[in-house]
């Protein structure tokens, strides 16, 4: 690269008047007038919102902004402010104009910036309308829940001289406030029930109720329903419903409390249109707790019946079968489920307890079953329970489920995961399909289907299944971690930081983000900043796992930093206590570090060994290696391509 050039990440917009060049021909003096007028409207709203013009392009601006945001929210004022002047205006002075936003890398060279994302910012322009502001799908998960405007997914567009495909959002600014808060009704949040009990302890059974009439509301396929992280971040804290709307892009809330004394259980429920804050239905239920499913129907059929949803008679059956007919199972499966949702270590064992409880008081509780499966699975990902121990008892508690209802949405989902895990491809997919059928709105079914997408090498469909989980649970840290291991996969790694700066914002406590920041600054020469972030994941980590993984990953950091001379000291030593291991008892990440390592060494014939070894061991899957920079000198050699075609032609089952 030249020596003037510099490269950053920016937010690009591109500006363009409607009909401008017809209006040259009819009129240049007029056109002329114009063009000063319509700079004269737009260049102070660039300078409120930290725009720099780079330069006119005739009647187009091409902008630079530091942030999508401001990008997004400088693009509204301009269009309100086009409107008010043309209000005011003759119809034949009046301007109109289009505005495309992207957001990647550029390139500076002098005065100008360069690059893809200016390109791509040039051709989505056109995609607008007049007076109409269109983005792109790196700016859309940048500004989804910071802008009080509703949007409309245009889906993936092929755009000229673009070699992929590239997700086009429109910004629907609207008229006035009250049209601008008019989101989807049929997009509905349920937001945590208020434990009005005697007993804070019966604080389980609020949210458990929360989390049932979602899971109920989410069989109805007309309806998009937000997931319970999202909502869960509402519990005590006094919001306004149009303020949930906007941060939820929702048209519906469900608002409610929950009184448990003894047998007796009191649910109060309102339905609000979010946009007015109007109350279109409520009611009260005093029951026995043995009717807790019945109201749980009758509120899921209420809510569908107010947004005009005609049900189908399958859906109508699924709202009101039973879970259990064993209450006492049902609570003790509803505080498993309340420990789960905490992801703690000690959480996690007492949600085992409680749904072993559950199967105890009712051995054909299907949903007992998943949630234990979901706990092994919560264990194994968190490096609580060794894989050789805990994959096997979640395939056996998965599978129970589905033996037990099929229609179970959580356990085809569990069972898919395992499957990918043990590289039964066909199988995998199969249950992520059934799961997706049963309950489209179940957001670890279109999260967990993603990874899988990523294992078995597309990348594409990998993304849309996240930005579908990011729609049902916007709030949810998870996803935000899934979303920047995926875009540092599809090696776009400033959205990759922005997207695990959002999981750390939600969960400060969260390690796998630190895990993914190091990967990321390793890859980018920041070897300061990846130690610090190593150190970060590590100390999260149980003292026997950190000790494992820690010399294979600081003998990583030595290798990519150049300090060849230690990092041959440590790979010596990992591969000699490896010797002492079976290839299935080693550590995923082990295996990997070492085969990197030695890549980064020039040691290929050695690189290319362990990735033998860890793809026989099924340690990491041949896709994996191939999207991930760490690998990039391996898989440019043709041994790489010999072992992709023995691997990958075993990826259709075991």
């Amino acid at each position: 690269m030249m020596s003037d050039e510099q490269r950053r990440l920016a937010a690009v917009m591109f500006t363009d008047i409607v009909g401008y060049s017809s209006l040259t021909q009819k009129n240049e003096r007029l056109a002329l007038e114009l063009l000063e007028e319509h700079r004269r409207i737009v260049r102070p709203i660039l300078a409120r919102h930290n725009g720099r013009e780079i330069k006119t392009i005739g009647d187009a601006f091409l902008i630079e902004f530091g942030s999508a945001l401001e990008a997004t929210e400088c693009a509204v004022e301009i269009q309100r402010s086009l409107r008010d002047y043309n209000q005011q205006s003759d119809v034949a002075r009046r301007v109109h104009i289009r505005i495309g936003i992207h957001l990647g890398d550029v390139i500076q060279r002098q005065n100008d910036v360069l690059g893809d994302a200016v390109n791509i910012a040039s051709r989505i322009e056109p995609l607008a309308e007049a007076d109409g502001i269109c983005i792109s799908g790196e700016v859309y998960a940048q500004v989804r829940n910071k802008i009080g405007y509703p949007n409309e997914n245009l889906g993936p567009r092929h755009l000229k001289n673009i070699d992929y495909p590239i997700d086009v959002y429109r910004i629907l600014w609207m008229k006035d406030e009250t049209a601008k808060l008019s989101l989807d009704e049929k997009r509905i949040a349920v937001l945590p029930f208020a434990n009005m009990s005697p007993d804070p302890a019966d604080e389980y059974f609020a949210d458990g109720m929360t989390e049932e009439l979602i899971d109920r509301l989410a069989q109805v396929k007309s309806l998009k329903v937000i997931a319970r992280t999202s909502v869960m971040s509402y519990k005590k804290k006094e919001k306004k419903a149009s303020e949930i709307a906007r941060e939820l892009e929702v048209g519906t809330l469900v608002e409610g409390s929950v009184r448990k004394a003894g047998n007796r259980v009191r649910v109060t429920v309102q339905l609000i249109n979010a946009g007015t804050e109007e109350h279109l239905w409520s009611s009260r239920y005093d029951k026995d707790l043995d009717d807790i499913f019945a109201v749980q129907t009758e509120i899921a059929e209420k809510v569908a019946g107010e947004l005009k949803t005609q049900l189908l008679e399958s859906e109508k059956r699924t709202l009101e079968k039973k879970p259990t007919e064993d209450i006492g199972a049902y609570a003790l499966y509803l505080k498993g489920r309340y420990y789960w949702n905490k992801r703690s270590r000690d959480a996690l064992e007492k949600a085992i307890n409680y749904f072993r409880e559950a199967i105890e008081s009712d051995p054909s509780f299907a949903l007992a079953y998943s949630g234990l499966a979901d706990t092994y699975n919560l264990q194994v990902n968190h490096g609580y329970l060794p894989p050789v121990e805990g994959n096997p008892k979640i395939k056996e508690a998965a599978r129970k489920a589905v033996e037990l209802d099929g229609t179970v949405a959580e356990a085809h989902t569990s069972l898919g995961s395992i499957l990918g895990r043990e590289w039964d491809w066909i199988g995998a997919e199969i249950e992520f399909g059934k799961a997706l059928r049963s309950n489209p709105s179940y957001v670890t079914a279109h999260h967990w289907y993603s990874i899988h997408l990523l294992c078995v090498g597309r990348l594409d469909e990998a993304m849309r299944e996240l930005k579908i989980a990011e729609e049902l649970d916007p709030l949810s840290p998870v996803i935000h971690g899934w979303a920047g291991q995926l875009y540092f996969f599809a090696r776009q790694y400033e959205i990759a930081l922005k997207e695990l700066d959002k999981e750390l914002d939600l969960d400060p406590s969260s390690g796998l983000a630190h895990y993914f920041r190091r990967d990321i600054y390793l890859v980018k020469g920041m070897f300061g900043e990846a130690s610090a972030e190593s150190q970060l994941w590590l100390s999260d980590l149980p003292p026997s796992l950190a000790a494992t993984l820690e010399p294979s990953f600081r003998g990583l950091i030595c290798a990519m930093s150049g300090r060849t001379e230690e990092a041959k000291r440590i790979l010596r030593e990992c591969e000699d206590k490896t010797e002492h291991e079976r290839d299935e008892d080693t550590d995923e990440d082990v295996m990997a570090n070492i085969a990197i390592i030695h890549s980064k060494l020039g040691e290929k014939d050695r690189a290319l060994e362990w990735l033998k070894r860890c793809f026989e061991a099924r340690k990491i899957t041949p896709f994996q290696v191939k999207f991930s920079p760490f690998f990039d000198e391996i898989t440019s050699d043709p041994r790489f391509e010999e072992l992709m075609k023995k691997f990958v032609g075993s990826l259709g089952g075991t």
